[in-house]
């Protein structure tokens, strides 16, 4: 039988198939564009080839072509009655996540795994900050997941794939040491791999090394296809490290060119929340507020997020509509979460109401008030999903506010206890 790149058997006979479907793979899941083309040749040269299918669904679930994605989950579910019992079980764990079922997906994932450890597009969805561990609600979920690639670690050797999402594993677990050495292993073996390039960034972020991380996401991005799922991510991250550099001129250059709704192309997730933390993080660092930036994210938001349910997403909703001054949608958010936590629906819990609860407290001036909101929130803000390096919005909010109380020890204390060092905080302004 022919075999996919982690020597997988694959049911299909064709081996144009099986190089498409291998190439589709490896762009899948290095977060670069050329995945639709490459498994639609792929289902070209063997429409019954379920594995073609459901990777396709996987990236379409990727940039939130939703409906796509669930036709091609729902077609590799045909297909998959004639495959092996290794691919049945791939193309079921796949679908299970992408049918809105997570538990489930996360317990057959690791059952799939027990057999074939190398089933690499069977344990990236758990690999994510916003994905089956990342979603998942539990506090502990980031060591979880680093234990979980850590025991994986020998099935896969000097892996450029493996090392990259082990590496940020590691990174989040504040492995910083172990982190740096996966990545650079992964960029040798692959230089363009838009993920390693993103996780490089996150542990030079945490190392507080914001010039040096501007002057590394200058050289790598302009190859960067700007389809590719991460391009709006990292321009976020350009901008965050210009910000932080004292070089507001160039954060906002990169936000209006690739991070606000309308700039590059990116997932509505990741437009959302990379836009909301950077009009805040801007204010923060001493920028003014702009009434028609917020105005824009606040209608983005509402339009991709109408309801409440992703908690991550509705951080960053709930505070465009501080800054935008909407009492009428925060409140009715907050009333769909309040109900959806005394539903058992919604697994972060209270978090999200205290952080939002305390950026309004901030944004009117209540210092006191948001430390309170803030102080409550800030060990549980793991729970909401998204990384370290974003969940740095509270506590940078919680910062200033102890800034503003007159309670400066407070602050510096806050921040010596993160393992990155961020600029000094007068640095940041703090206005």
């Amino acid at each position: 039988m022919l075999e996919a790149r982690y020597g997988l058997p694959l049911s299909t006979p064709s081996t144009a198939a099986r190089d498409a479907y291998v190439a589709g793979v490896d762009s899948v899941i290095s977060g670069v564009a050329g995945y639709r083309e490459l498994l639609a040749q792929a289902i070209a040269c063997d429409p019954t080839f379920a594995l073609a299918h459901v990777a396709l669904a996987r990236g379409l679930f990727l940039d939130a072509d939703v409906g796509p994605a669930r036709e091609s989950a729902s077609r590799a579910r045909e297909l998959a009655a004639q495959a092996s019992p290794r691919e049945q079980s791939h193309v079921d764990v796949i679908c299970l996540g992408l049918e809105g079922k997570p538990a489930h997906a996360m317990q057959a994932m690791l059952v799939h795994l027990r057999s074939w450890p190398r089933d690499a597009m069977v344990l990236a969805p758990a690999t994510s900050v916003f994905g089956l561990y990342g979603f998942s609600g539990d506090p502990a979920h980031e060591e979880q997941l680093y234990q979980l690639l850590d025991s994986l670690a020998p099935a896969y050797g000097q892996d450029w794939w493996f090392d990259t999402v082990h590496s940020f594993a590691a990174c989040e677990t504040g492995r910083l040491d172990l982190a740096w050495t996966l990545i650079e292993r992964s960029l040798a073996q692959n230089p363009r791999h838009a993920h390693a390039a993103h996780f490089r960034t996150h542990v030079m972020y945490e190392r507080g090394e914001s010039a040096a991380a501007l002057d590394y996401l200058a050289g790598w991005m302009p190859g960067l296809d700007k389809r590719s799922l991460v391009h709006c991510h990292l321009s976020w991250h350009v901008a965050l490290a210009a910000l932080a550099a004292g070089q507001p001129e160039r954060a906002w250059e990169a936000y209006r060119a690739g991070v606000h709704p309308g700039g590059a192309w990116g997932p509505p997730l990741n437009v959302v929340t990379d836009a909301a933390s950077f009009l805040w993080r801007a204010e923060l660092a001493g920028q003014p507020r702009s009434a028609p930036l917020w105005r824009e994210v606040h209608d983005y938001a509402l339009r991709s997020f109408p309801k409440a349910g992703v908690a991550y997403a509705d951080v960053h909703s709930l505070l465009a509509c501080v800054a935008d001054g909407d009492t009428l949608i925060l409140e009715r958010l907050l009333g769909e979460i309040r109900k959806r936590i005394a539903d058992g629906r919604y697994p972060p819990g209270d978090v999200v109401i205290w952080i939002a609860d305390g950026f309004a407290a901030y944004a009117a001036g209540n210092w006191n008030s948001a430390i309170r909101c803030l102080e409550q929130a800030l060990p549980q803000t793991v729970r909401i999903g998204g990384s370290r390096a974003q969940r740095d919005l509270v506590d940078l909010t919680l910062a200033a506010a102890y800034i503003k109380a007159d309670r400066p020890d407070k602050a510096s204390a806050l921040i010596a206890r993160r393992a990155h060092q961020p600029p000094p905080i007068n640095a940041m302004g703090y206005h």
